[in-house]
């Protein structure tokens, strides 16, 4: 797969097994995540594929909330540094400092994903953006990889507006992936 110009996403696998999407597919998709939603051309995501044990410990210490999730984005940059998005407030969501660019490359932030509740979440058919799709295991760790990604470059889904545009935004750049990847094969 030939790497894109523009942002980066590295990723690390933490939680091996169960779903078979390849390292560079993923970080492929991430990018073009990145890339499509504004984020600067020298940046780069880190992207973090753990277990339920993990993302928990995570989610209560960081985000205050008990048991696992399924995804928790970092960001690094202000949302301010991105195009505005409908139904989302331009401030904020967690005091995040100015990143150092390092190398020439700046930080985007961190995307966690929990490889156990991708798995469980398409085998109880409560995946998918709505929460009650029936998507395979990979497809289910391809959304949470661009939800992820769209929560790094400023989007939220608090409000209504906010979420029928970031769910619409995700489907769009999952369609262009499959597509994508369908040229290559």
């Amino acid at each position: 797969m030939r790497r894109s110009a523009g942002p980066r996403a590295r990723i690390v696998r933490r939680r091996r097994g169960g779903i078979s999407v390849s390292a560079t597919e993923l970080s492929a998709l991430v990018e073009r995540a990145l890339r499509d939603a504004g984020a600067p051309t020298n940046g780069e995501a880190v992207v973090t594929l753990v277990d339920d044990q993990e993302i928990t410990e995570l989610n209560e210490m960081q985000m205050k909330q008990r048991g696992p999730t399924d995804v928790l984005s970092f960001p690094l940059l202000e949302p301010t540094a991105y195009p505005a998005r409908p139904g989302t407030v331009r401030r904020a969501a967690h005091k995040v400092a100015s990143p150092q660019a390092s190398g020439g490359v700046i930080p985007l932030g961190d995307i966690i994903i929990s490889i156990d509740r991708a798995l469980t979440q398409a085998r109880d058919g409560r995946g998918g953006s709505d929460g009650a799709s029936s998507l395979t295991p990979a497809d289910e760790l391809r959304l949470l990889a661009v939800h992820g990604a769209l929560h790094l470059c400023g989007w939220d889904h608090r409000s209504t507006r906010a979420r029928t545009a970031m769910w619409a935004e995700q489907e769009r750049i999952l369609r262009a992936h499959r597509r994508a990847m369908r040229a290559r094969a």
